[in-house]
């Protein structure tokens, strides 16, 4: 520093003589540009971290779906994924049966996936063959027994007991599906309508295929299934649920096989799934609510 007074002192600059004053000025301002040079170059760094690392833990979970809740399930995923980045792989199959597509017979051929969602009775015979995660299991929606005739059909009365029994003994044919809802309609159903006997002729299990489609074909007058399964189905009228003192309410839950490989990413899924946000998409496809958190 020199003092007030005194004539200022020059150093060689690359440009000839300068004054010390200003070459204290022009090395604060190198200092600076260097500074946010760095803290730039950082912070890119930084940023392209985050992106690295958002790309490497977003997940692809491959999941087994059956029937009842797809129409559901459909309307959340892609919500999901755009809030989480996650994909979703999905395969579609029954909850039992002896059909290869039936997702217990996919599990023992040892198919891979990170979510399985399910009737809750049969993914809990999955959790005591150890096969799902015991404590991953939710609770995802209720869903009844409905009705379908072909479009342009008259629609017949099924409002009580005694006219579901009428219209079943009067119609050409049965359908009825190879999951939860059609085993409960063969096996209990019309054991509890007196008419087992008189129907056995022409009611029959249709496996893979949605019944409503077997229906709207003209191969069946009348076709029974979840309500869920049955809504999406074009070329049918759905004529309602068969009445509650024989009804049969299927609850469908998730969850998650012990060999899934991103089980945090599946959680999440699956507690999106059953959370109340869920529930408008839920009850629009025919299904009841069971949300609890």
């Amino acid at each position: 520093m020199y003092k007030a007074g005194e004539p200022p002192r020059f150093v060689a600059g690359s440009s000839g003589l300068v004054s010390r004053s200003r070459l204290y000025s022009h090395q604060t301002a190198t200092l600076i540009r260097m500074k946010t040079f760095f803290q730039t170059m950082l912070t890119a760094g930084l940023l392209a971290g985050t992106v690295a690392t958002a790309q490497v833990e977003a997940a692809e979970l491959h999941v087994m779906s059956s029937g009842g809740f797809t129409a559901a399930y459909k309307l959340l995923g892609p919500k999901f994924t755009a809030s989480t980045g996650n994909t979703l792989d999905t395969i579609l199959g029954p909850s039992m049966g002896k059909s290869p597509e039936a997702i217990p017979n996919r599990l023992e051929r040892g198919e891979h996936a990170d979510v399985v969602i399910m009737v809750g009775y049969a993914l809990d015979d999955l959790i005591k063959q150890g096969k799902v995660i015991p404590g991953s299991r939710v609770e995802l929606a209720d869903s009844r027994i409905g009705m379908v005739v072909r479009s342009g059909a008259p629609k017949p009365d099924i409002s009580s007991v005694d006219a579901l029994k009428e219209t079943l003994l009067h119609v050409r044919s049965i359908a009825y599906s190879d999951s939860a809802s059609g085993v409960y309609i063969e096996r209990e159903l019309f054991r509890k309508l007196g008419i087992e006997d008189q129907v056995k002729a022409k009611a029959k299990m249709i496996q893979k295929i949605p019944v409503a489609s077997v229906v709207a074909n003209g191969d069946y007058e009348v076709g029974f299934q979840q309500v869920s399964e049955l809504l999406p189905v074009p070329g049918v009228t759905f004529v309602g649920k068969i009445p509650e003192s024989v009804q049969s309410i299927t609850r469908y839950a998730a969850g998650i096989p012990v060999s899934a490989e991103h089980p945090k990413e599946a959680k999440a899924l699956l507690d999106y799934l059953a959370s109340p946000a869920a529930q408008p998409e839920v009850t629009s496809t025919g299904m009841d609510s069971v949300a609890t958190h």
